[in-house]
């Protein structure tokens, strides 16, 4: 058995102007404020001596690592991303962000924003833009039905409500 995986496709390309800002403030603090203080902490554990055996240098190594994975991982992302900073034209439709008030077959509520791939775990109600309830869900109108194939069954959604932030 080989150790090669595929490289997983990334997600789509698009966010939403909090999303994206979000993201940029992430990578900010990263490499401005802990890489300088996880570097300073190395360094000085490295000074002490046998570094074999030392804990602090161990582990800040490790973390100056995972800080560096992710700062490439947010700027090969946000070099990339198209920002969607305006609604679409036609307002009735659902299209990316829009916030869509659904009802569920078993008559309970459920409002839901459509979002990009890195920032659906932002809020409650995020959901990401390449989930099935979400691919369903795009180009429809208030009241279509829509029919979503889960794990658990399938679903069928009444669409009550489209809004668009301003």
């Amino acid at each position: 058995m080989s150790r090669y995986r595929p490289r997983e496709t990334p997600g789509s390309r698009f966010i939403t102007p909090e999303g994206h800002a979000r993201l940029r403030a992430e990578l900010e603090q990263l490499w401005r404020v802990e890489r300088p203080q996880v570097t300073q902490a190395v360094s000085e554990a490295a000074a002490q001596g046998d570094r074999s055996e030392n804990a602090e240098y161990t582990y800040g190594k490790r973390r100056l690592r995972e800080i560096d994975r992710r700062v490439r991982f947010l700027r090969q992302r946000l070099e990339g991303m198209v920002v969607v900073d305006r609604p679409p034209s036609d307002r009735a439709r659902i299209f990316f962000g829009a916030w869509v008030t659904l009802e569920a077959d078993d008559a309970r509520e459920l409002r839901v924003r459509i979002v990009g791939p890195d920032e659906f775990d932002a809020a409650p109600g995020y959901i990401s833009m390449d989930a099935p309830l979400a691919r369903a869900l795009l180009g429809k109108c208030v009241d279509d039905e829509v029919v979503v194939h889960a794990p658990e069954g399938k679903r069928t959604y009444a669409i009550l409500v489209i809004e668009y932030p301003s």
